[in-house]
């Protein structure tokens, strides 16, 4: 389990999800046949979203990322598709190794809690599933992005 190799999962999935959405609101709008697919693939990119987010920034704070390159990082998961070229664009500029940063004695208490995480992966887990579960808790409470 690689930074990676994370990111690049949940940036894909983020994407595809995305593709999903999309399809799905191409037959509801345009066919005018079928919610079905918005009704599946809502959630599910919703979810996806989230979790993307959620590990672009432990992996932004391991890799050191510049606040402008982790914001650029999160708004990739608003465009569609986009996840997939910010994956390309920040490896190619060497911002994304195949080894994780974090120590338990490194200089911010970001990267010291991203240390934590790596060291309880199992803590990790289950609370990164809490996290999602709870922000999508969160979104549906509040409602869809549009109408």
């Amino acid at each position: 389990m690689t930074p990676r190799n994370v990111f690049r999962a949940l940036a894909v999935t983020e994407a595809i999800t995305w593709a999903c959405l999309l399809a799905g609101m191409f037959v509801k709008y345009v066919v005018g046949t079928s919610e079905v697919g918005v009704q599946v693939a809502g959630p599910v990119h919703g979810v996806a979203f989230i979790a993307y987010c959620l590990v672009t920034v432990v992996v932004g704070v391991d890799q050191q990322w510049s606040r402008g390159r982790l914001l650029l990082g999160l708004a990739s998961s608003v465009p569609p598709l986009m996840t997939v070229w910010f994956d390309r664009h920040v490896e190619k500029r060497g911002g994304l190794d195949d080894h994780w940063h974090s120590r338990h004695d490194s200089d911010t208490a970001a990267q010291r809690a991203v240390c934590w995480l790596l060291r309880h992966h199992r803590q990790a887990i289950v609370g990164f599933v809490v996290a999602v579960a709870a922000l999508t808790g969160i979104a549906l409470v509040v409602g869809p992005p549009v109408g």
